[in-house]
């Protein structure tokens, strides 16, 4: 699959999903007094680290963050995904670890064990504040359907080989979210997760990539 064809099924699956991802993310409100959002799980997690984490209180609770889902043995679609959300890191250092942090959550638990993803990361050269998770199938399904990763026909959300090419992005302090195709250009993705703080730094220049559209909003 090439670049092109990538973007225009990611545009696709985005569209169609907008709404799920919406009433995940945006239609449930917090609840009160600051505790846990019910509308993302807290749930435990294991990092390529081989570290435990609560999935919201320790990952996502007042953070600033992008989301997306993978499998190690994916063939296509992941690895380059995946390359292109590693150039998303670049652009975003040093900010990436500090005050925004990345997260790629297993769709295949039972194989993906941390030493499996700390592999995985390996082969793209990861650096620190972005985290490889797995955890329990019944776990990872509930993160899955609750941030809005479904597709709308069920045959296809059952094929792991054809999951949602999209990134979720957001602020949980201010309950900004939004998303976009995992394989925008990167510089553009960069732009859009800043997009959701008030206190964007200055991106580096690079040659030839101008001023991205505004991305679509899931609130």
């Amino acid at each position: 699959m090439n670049r092109r064809s990538f973007i225009e099924d990611s545009l696709q699956a985005l569209a169609q999903t907008a709404l799920a991802m919406g009433q995940a993310i945006a239609g449930t409100p917090p609840a009160p007094g600051g505790q846990e959002s019910r509308r993302i799980p807290n749930v435990p997690v294991v990092t390529h680290q081989n570290q435990p984490a609560r999935f919201y209180d320790d990952l996502i609770k007042g953070k600033h963050v992008l989301i997306n889902f993978m499998y190690a043995s994916c063939p296509d679609s992941c690895p380059l995904q995946t390359a292109n959300l590693a150039l998303v890191q670049k652009a975003l250092a040093p900010r990436v670890g500090k005050d925004i942090f990345m997260y790629s959550i297993t769709l295949d638990p039972r194989h993906d064990t941390p030493a499996v993803l700390k592999a995985y990361s390996e082969r793209f050269n990861i650096g620190p504040g972005w985290s490889f998770l797995s955890g329990t199938e019944q776990d990872m399904e509930l993160i899955r359907r609750r941030l809005g990763f479904v597709d709308p026909n069920p045959v296809v959300d059952k094929d792991k080989a054809s999951h949602i090419g999209v990134v979720l992005y957001g602020n949980d302090q201010l309950d900004r979210w939004a998303g976009c195709p995992a394989m925008s250009r990167a510089m553009d993705i960069a732009e859009y997760v800043q997009w959701m703080d008030d206190n964007r730094e200055k991106l580096r220049k690079w040659d030839g990539i101008s001023r991205p559209a505004k991305p679509l909003p899931l609130a």
